[in-house]
């Protein structure tokens, strides 16, 4: 039975990746099949490009991609895919690290695309989420940043995470989007209203010329909430929080039970399902 082709949304963290931040053998085979068959997989992610580079092409995708949770929908193999590139106002940013200043939270990094201003020194941090291979430029960055950022993140101390959250809803509500990462980072990341996962999906969607009705998406936390909601078959994962869970059409075993293989597996007849092997 020939299928249509469907366009297959896949988050990083907590949903592809495992606990170690590899993607197993059955999961790379199973996507492997699904291309094969004619369906389009696309990474969107809110990690920038450099932290998902190496999954793009350890898949050996050929498709766009959604970095920065939709604020940076871009083509890493065709530039003439385009390049959606949607910043926070300088001023609005510059806004924000003042108020975070004030309060003295733990760092600030500012993020133009791959460009990356970090507040304090902190070997922690750019082991993890900068990369050493990104321009990094380190100090106040009220005097630094002179571009609009694709986002921010905000480090707060434990104790100050509620506050700060509420304060970035009183003071700018109107021009900011803002979650808090899963553990174990207590991470507030900021971008601009009104972009989420979804907006690049739909954006991927109308590209892939794919109707709603047949986008998959899977996820885990609460980036990925507009992007289940709109795709027509939001699965969420067994480790996803209780609110994702709640939206999701169907909910499949958890990352480390390779999740989206054991989906992907049934819904779309993989060989490796019908005859009970692993590829």
């Amino acid at each position: 039975m020939t299928t249509k082709p469907h366009l297959i949304a896949i988050d990083l963290d907590g949903t592809l990746l495992n606990g170690e931040k590899n993607i197993s053998e059955r999961s790379k085979a199973a996507i492997r099949e699904a291309r094969n068959q004619g369906h389009h997989v696309a990474i969107a992610t809110g990690r920038p490009y450099r932290a998902s580079a190496r999954y793009y092409d350890e898949l050996s995708l050929d498709s766009p991609m959604i970095n920065f949770n939709g604020a940076f929908v871009h083509h890493p193999l065709d530039s003439s895919f385009g390049t959606y590139h949607t910043p926070l106002d300088l001023k609005t940013a510059h806004s924000i690290v003042s108020s975070c200043n004030e309060i003295k939270v733990k760092n600030i990094m500012a993020e133009v695309i791959d460009d990356v201003y970090l507040h304090q020194h902190d070997d922690q941090i750019i082991q993890n989420m900068i990369m050493n291979e990104s321009s990094i430029v380190t100090g106040e960055i009220l005097k630094n940043l002179n571009h609009d950022p694709t986002s921010l993140l905000i480090l707060p101390h434990d104790e100050q995470l509620t506050q700060l959250r509420e304060t970035l809803h009183t003071h700018h509500a109107e021009a900011i989007e803002h979650r808090v990462w899963g553990a174990p980072w207590n991470v507030i990341e900021i971008v601009r209203i009104g972009l989420n996962k979804a907006v690049g999906l739909k954006r991927l969607a109308e590209h892939f010329n794919v109707p709603q009705e047949r986008v998959i998406a899977f996820g885990d936390e609460d980036n990925d909430l507009e992007m289940i909601e709109y795709a027509g078959t939001g699965v969420a994962m067994g480790n996803a929080i209780d609110q994702l869970k709640n939206i999701a059409n169907e909910i499949t075993v958890t990352n480390e039970e390779d999740g989206i293989a054991v989906y992907l597996e049934e819904r779309l007849n993989l060989s490796s399902h019908r005859t009970g092997q692993l590829l």
